[in-house]
């Protein structure tokens, strides 16, 4: 045995496993790896109570140990990976809603052709966009149109080169991305003096409730890959948010520009949406999804490899920040509040050596300067989808969600039994390069604010939609060869339209002209 005398940090190693139930780990968990920048306060807060008596020796005695509080915080670059979106999930208390999504596939064919028996989903349309991603041979990845689904056994695609693949991987993939409507079936109705735009169904017998979406989402309208999929007006395309949804109209009550009228004849337009992740108002859909976070503390042997490993055991997610500073990469600061914090030496049993660990799926970083799609911060308005932004720029700004978690303690237990959740909230900071006093105005007036980005990158996106908020704020900050600053705060709230304080619409894949 050859004992080191130090640990580098980069011998370290981050990974978590989602829980059965507060501190239980299913009988084989899956351990995803994560890519930390750094830790804050990650392990257990040791609590001693010295002994002060009385006596002539005026000496303090040696404490006792009567607690610890387990926790834990890290930041990471933000990159779309399933590994690292799926900690979302816990912070939203909430499963991100799908329109389709199905995992394991059991075979493809030449014959386009994607089996899995007895499993395929009913939601699956013809028509629908899908994204394929995880199987073995690359031409059986990527963005395919429905044909049609046999049974419910099969999806048939358009006529693309796919390969024979007798067994593909367990994490082979196939999520619905998108619809491509048939030849000319779909207009725009624009009225923004009395209503929000419009997408109607001009003929066809497609129901639009059937394609998942909901009120508060997001979609994309058109396509790159050829002109036919995009409407011919370009103020068309684009960024939109649903407002309400009828068998024969979807409504959008944010756009990227003012939508026209528009017949879409000799047209198969397209429109891409994803995944679904919001703080749910009904209580059915409000669900705790707990974490045990193991770091890997490195080899204290140079001569075995065996490494030693901490746990936090029972991690309720309390807080996550979306960092954004200028000419940046953008970075996620999440903290937990756990129940147990345990280490194990080299070569103990520990609970890392159940179940499996995949490997880490390498992605590039999102940055602040060419990722950004969309910034907008709006007043908002009943009838126009595309009022104009408050501000050209903002220079920085953060959004924070908390829930508010405590560990819960009890006589007879060291550490916590339970941990407490209050409100749902989402705070913001901001700095905005100042123009006009309209904004000043609108934090006087206590106007009805709205902000949503979307960031893009290698055909895949995120939306950050908070619908309601109270600016705060609203002093110019006025420095000498500076341009004007305005600080502002975005405490956001339930809105009443879509009972949501914050939602996330995850696009599994979009065209390049989305980003």
């Amino acid at each position: 045995m050859v004992a080191v005398t130090k640990i580098d940090s980069n011998s370290t190693g981050l990974r978590y496993a989602q829980e059965t139930s507060l501190g239980v780990l299913p009988g084989s968990p899956v351990w995803y790896p994560l890519e930390p920048n750094s830790y804050n306060d990650f392990g257990g807060d040791i609590k001693t109570v010295a002994r002060e008596p009385i006596n002539s020796s005026r000496q303090r005695q040696k404490g006792v140990t009567v607690d610890f509080d387990a926790s834990g915080g890290f930041a990471q670059d933000f990159v779309f990976t399933e590994d690292f979106l799926r900690v979302f999930d816990s912070f939203f208390f909430a499963a991100k809603r799908s329109k389709g999504e199905t995992y394991d596939w059991d075979s493809v064919s030449a014959t386009s052709t994607y089996a899995k028996a007895n499993a395929v989903p009913v939601s699956y349309l013809a028509g629908d966009l899908i994204f394929a991603d995880g199987f073995t041979n690359a031409l059986n990845n990527g963005l395919k149109v429905v044909a049609s689904v046999t049974g419910d056994d099969a999806i048939v695609v358009t006529a693309v080169n796919l390969v024979n693949e007798a067994a593909p991987p367990a994490l082979s993939r196939i999520v619905r991305c998108g619809h491509m409507f048939v030849v000319s079936t779909l207009d725009v109705v624009a009225d923004g003096t009395n209503s929000y735009p419009y997408l109607s169904r001009a003929s066809g017998a497609l129901d639009y409730t059937t394609l998942g979406l909901i009120p508060g989402e997001w979609i994309y309208i058109g396509d790159d890959s050829n002109s036919a999929y995009s409407f011919v007006n370009a103020a068309n395309n684009g960024w939109a948010r649903i407002h309400a949804i009828t068998a024969s109209t979807i409504t959008l009550d944010k756009s990227t520009i003012t939508m026209v009228d528009e017949t879409g004849t000799g047209l198969t337009i397209r429109i891409f949406f994803g995944r679904v992740l919001k703080n749910e108002s009904d209580p059915d859909l409000i669900v705790r999804k707990t974490l045990t976070l193991e770091r890997d503390l490195g080899q204290p042997d140079t001569s075995s490899v065996d490494h030693q490993f901490e746990y936090l055991v029972g991690s309720v997610a309390n807080q996550m920040t979306l960092n954004f500073k200028t000419a940046d990469k953008i970075t996620v600061d999440l903290s937990f509040i756990a129940t147990d914090n345990v280490q194990y030496e080299a070569g103990d049993a520990n609970p890392g050596e159940t179940g499996s660990r995949p490997d880490l799926v390498s992605a590039d970083a999102f940055n602040t300067s060419s990722d950004f799609s969309r910034l907008r911060m709006a007043i908002l308005s009943d009838t126009d989808s595309a009022p104009s932004s408050l501000f050209a720029y903002l220079s920085d700004f953060k959004v924070t969600i908390n829930n508010n978690a405590s560990p819960t303690k009890a006589i007879g237990v060291a550490g916590a039994f339970e941990v407490t959740v209050g409100n749902f909230t989402v705070e913001g900071d901001a700095e905005a390069y100042f123009s006009t006093v309209t904004a000043i105005q609108a934090v006087r007036n206590n106007e009805d604010i709205t902000l949503d980005f979307a960031l893009a990158k290698a055909n895949k996106a995120l939306v950050v939609d908070m619908p309601l908020i109270a600016l705060g704020g609203g002093k110019p900050k006025v420095e000498k060869d500076q341009p004007i600053k305005l600080p502002l705060t975005t405490p956001a709230a339930a809105d009443r339209v879509f009972n949501h304080t914050l939602l996330l619409s995850i696009f599994d894949y979009v065209p390049d002209v989305a980003f």
